[in-house]
């Protein structure tokens, strides 16, 4: 039988064929569950399009930053499966362009407010509002992701480094108060991936190289071996497993990265 036989799984960040997300929903829905889909409004064409391929796919929009819209968003979850979530996987971040452009010091008030907004209270407001689903089920798991830039200085990340940090806190922090739900709270922290978000950074392609030469495994990772640790995550596999944060880099995180 399917991992996740009989599971419905709520995903918030598909933005395109290469995005965590994405890799993500195709690996639980290859074990069994059933896919939500909440997607922004902009991209509504696209994951369309992507939803074909994975049948009876649900299709909600929603902006994260609306407590309305998120409001309806599990609203419509718990009408469609019978008030009950059993996976929720949290695949969102954003930091205003200029932010990443500029020195971390020159970081605005605005900026750094949108950023922690998007990209860390975004996790807290979901996980509020999934608590009564996966109530209803009898627990549940929630995931998200984030990166090392959270635990070293990676000049390029800026902002989003401070907003992974807090991110990465607050999956602590929902996995200790979780708990007694039978809710299991974590995160993968993978090493760059090729995605359109990541190409996005300043200097990415060189970082690409000077990782394939200091990772032990000597390779870059791939969106499916991220999407197959949170398989193992959101699975029965792991229910054992809650507040970790699990590198999906090739090993590059235990390195001398600096030497």
């Amino acid at each position: 039988m399917p991992l996740l036989e009989g599971k419905t799984a709520l995903i918030f960040g598909v933005a395109n064929d290469r995005s965590l997300a994405w890799a993500i929903a195709q690996a639980l829905a290859r074990e069994g569950a059933r896919i939500v889909i909440a997607y922004q409004e902009r991209m509504e064409r696209l994951v369309r399009r992507l939803a074909t391929e994975i049948p009876d796919t649900l299709l909600v929009r929603c902006d994260v930053q609306d407590d309305q819209q998120l409001d309806a968003v599990f609203a419509e979850v718990a009408a469609v499966f019978d008030g009950g979530l059993d996976i929720l996987i949290h695949s969102v971040a954003f930091a205003p362009k200029q932010e990443l452009e500029n020195r971390f010091w020159q970081t605005t008030r605005e900026g750094f407010q949108t950023t922690m907004d998007i990209s860390a209270y975004s996790l807290v407001a979901m996980a509020r509002r999934a608590l009564p689903l996966m109530q209803a089920r009898g627990g549940g798991s929630i995931l998200t992701s984030t990166y090392m830039a959270s635990e070293r200085v990676i000049s390029e990340y800026k902002v989003m480094a401070i907003a992974k940090s807090a991110l990465e806190c607050s999956v602590r922090y929902l996995a200790g108060e979780l708990g007694e739900y039978n809710i299991r709270v974590n995160a993968v922290s993978p090493g760059p991936v090729n995605t359109l978000a990541a190409r996005g950074v300043s200097g990415f392609i060189d970082f690409l190289d000077d990782f394939n030469k200091k990772a032990p495994l000597h390779r870059i990772v791939e969106q499916s071996q991220v999407g197959d640790a949170a398989l193992f995550l959101c699975s029965p596999l792991a229910n054992a497993i809650t507040g970790e944060i699990l590198h999906v880099d090739s090993g590059y995180n235990i390195m001398d990265t600096f030497a």
